[in-house]
């Protein structure tokens, strides 16, 4: 009775240690598959990837904590029903269409190798850093910024602190990109800086397609989504929202749907300490939602611009957050997550 009694409290030890294992953040970092998984309670969240196929580092899938994909699957995933425009959105990344004339935001395997001169590439180098605990997690990275010879632009350093609060997912990236060499100037122009594209649930309904065109002149056709299915809406810290938030100033936006019979918010934030604040929100209805604190002419019709330039070994800090809540976001609550973004220093 005794041996009986005793294995089974062994079992009951050994569950609840693998149970507790489990609980809170954990950094599992898979090198053959070139990413590092972030969990939380043994259920992933999103990972940081750095595969070859893709021209930047970014993280992919983001998922609520109860498990809802909030990006959209493509083109790592085919999923049915999604659009496939835009190849080079995927997941959240950081980049930018024109240093020293060299497109990063907009490479991607769509583009010809007639074209590719034109494009550049932002390689992942090491991970310097990763911790987890209960409700907060950090990855530290590097990573470099080359054009299509490969040449290096910009050394990057990016932080990502990961945290759980009130039932949200709190993804912030401190990211200081420094030039080498040689002065790099970030043109004045529309595609950047930091991004998230969004599953097709959280798009804008919209009944007409459209055209885009990026620098180098070329065209991406949208495709009208329909009614049935996309549910988002944008608002933002100006008090505008839908399409007029896109061109905007202001501190904060956030896009709300539905999604797998849920509500969802994704918000994000600008922080006081980065260049161009408050931010131009680059928000498109058919589910790209970025912020460019660097692109102004075009946003403002010509009344602000920024062209900004690194001098040889100078360095910028750039520093954004996003939150994904499974909850219908205020924005009572908003500016309150707001104002403890801006009493955070990193």
């Amino acid at each position: 009775m005794k041996s009986n009694f005793l294995a089974l409290f062994l079992l009951y030890t050994l569950a609840a240690t693998a149970q507790s294992s489990e609980k809170g953040f954990a950094l599992v970092a898979r090198p053959d598959q070139k990413q590092v998984d972030v969990t939380y309670n043994g259920h992933l969240l999103t990972a940081y990837c750095y595969t070859d196929s893709i021209a930047k580092p970014f993280l992919y899938p983001v998922n609520t904590l109860d498990g809802i994909t909030v990006t959209r699957g493509f083109p790592v995933k085919t999923i049915p029903g999604e659009s496939t425009d835009h190849p080079h959105h995927v997941g959240i990344w950081m980049n930018y269409e024109s240093v020293n004339g060299i497109d990063f935001w907009n490479n991607s395997s769509a583009i010809p190798a007639a074209k590719k001169d034109h494009y550049g590439t932002i390689l992942h180098k090491k991970i310097l850093k990763q911790t987890a605990s209960k409700n907060q997690a950090q990855l530290q990275t590097t990573a470099t910024w080359v054009n299509h010879s490969g040449e290096p632009f910009l050394n990057e350093s990016t932080t990502y602190f990961f945290e759980v609060k009130d039932n949200r997912f709190y993804i912030t990236r401190s990211t200081t990109l420094t030039a080498l060499d040689k002065p790099m100037v970030f043109k004045d122009v529309k595609d950047g800086f930091f991004a998230i594209r969004l599953a097709k649930e959280l798009e804008m309904p919209s009944a007409e397609p459209r055209s885009f065109t990026d620098n180098q002149g070329n065209v991406t056709k949208v495709k009208a989504s329909g009614a049935n299915v996309p549910t988002g809406m944008y608002y933002a810290s100006n008090g505008l929202k839908g399409d007029a938030v896109w061109s905007s100033q202001g501190t904060w936006a956030m896009l709300k749907g539905k999604k797998d019979g849920a509500p969802i918010s994704i918000g994000m934030f600008d922080h006081p300490s980065n260049t161009g604040y408050p931010t131009y929100w680059h928000a498109r209805g058919y589910g790209l939602f970025a912020l460019n604190p660097l692109g102004r002419s075009v946003f403002s019709k010509g009344k602000d611009a920024l062209n900004l330039t690194l001098q040889p070994h100078q360095s910028k800090k750039f520093t954004y957050r996003i939150v994904v809540a499974q909850q219908d976001l205020s924005d009572t609550e908003m500016k309150k997550m707001e104002a403890e973004f801006k009493q955070t220093r990193y």
